[in-house]
């Protein structure tokens, strides 16, 4: 059955409703009804109450609309940071750190992080390459460990911040370290001393870089007994787990070297 709605206005004291159907047996006819008594104010009220139950259902469904498809258009989510892998080994010798300087022997403490320093330094090529970012702040936060637990005199609440950073990066090594100083690559006299997330390169590298120019000769006579100074200075730090200041004398050093020589 179809039907059709039809307000006529009948006088300001009533409205008619005239409401018009096919004809079957049931429904002989057009109908009319009369609603006396009605006010135009109640009129205008009816028609309003009228708009807002029609206008509701469509609003909600253009908002449950435009959030679907809002959702839809949102681009993904971007790639997440490589991981290193399984860190796990790593944690645990960290964690067993932790419980022996807990215990106030940091001497122990310290022999037990010089195995977290082997592993890590074996493992280092491999897992560099595959997540240089992550393995810039595990490699900084690793860092600042080593150093709290070889100063001269080793602070206990060092030890432990360092300690419970450094377990925090190994098991988020996406995060930015705390032990990082910047957060964008940085180089001294035009050699790059850190990586692009701003950690200080390996300072083993960068010896091994300078042993192999010199190896080459490529260190002026004059120059010599500067760049000579340079080397231990950076040995030096690097074997008390200064990288920054050991890549700093390193890069003082390479700059001083004679520029390779670019043949066809």
């Amino acid at each position: 059955m179809t039907a059709a709605l039809i307000i006529r206005n009948a006088g300001r004291g009533h409205i008619t409703v005239s409401q018009s159907c096919r004809q079957t047996r049931a429904d002989p006819g057009p109908q009319t009804v009369v609603i006396d008594h009605i006010g135009e104010d109640l009129i205008m009220k009816q028609l309003l109450l009228a708009t807002a139950l029609i206008a509701t259902p469509v609003a909600v469904f253009s908002g449950v609309e435009h959030f679907v498809i809002a959702a839809a258009a949102a681009p993904a989510k971007q790639g997440a940071v490589p991981s290193l892998g399984d860190t796990s080994a790593f944690a645990a010798i960290a964690s067993d750190t932790q419980k022996i300087a807990a215990t106030g022997d940091l001497v122990a403490a310290e022999a037990r992080i010089t195995d977290l320093e082997t592993a890590w330094d074996l493992a280092a090529k491999d897992l560099r390459a595959k997540a240089p970012e992550a393995w810039g702040n595990v490699d900084a936060a690793a860092d600042a460990v080593f150093s709290a637990l070889r100063a001269t005199s080793p602070d206990p609440l060092r030890v432990d911040a360092a300690l419970v950073d450094l377990q925090a990066t190994l098991a988020d090594p996406a995060r930015s370290a705390t032990a990082a100083d910047d957060s964008a690559a940085r180089s001294l006299n035009g050699i790059a001393v850190t990586d692009a997330a701003g950690h200080p390169l390996p300072c083993e590298i960068m010896l091994s870089d300078l042993r192999d120019a010199l190896s080459a000769g490529r260190a002026p006579v004059a120059a010599e007994p500067q760049i000579t100074d340079l080397q231990s200075r950076a040995t030096e730090r690097c074997n008390a787990d200064d990288d920054r200041r050991a890549d700093a004398f390193s890069a003082q050093a390479l700059a001083l070297l004679t520029p390779t020589q670019v043949t066809k």
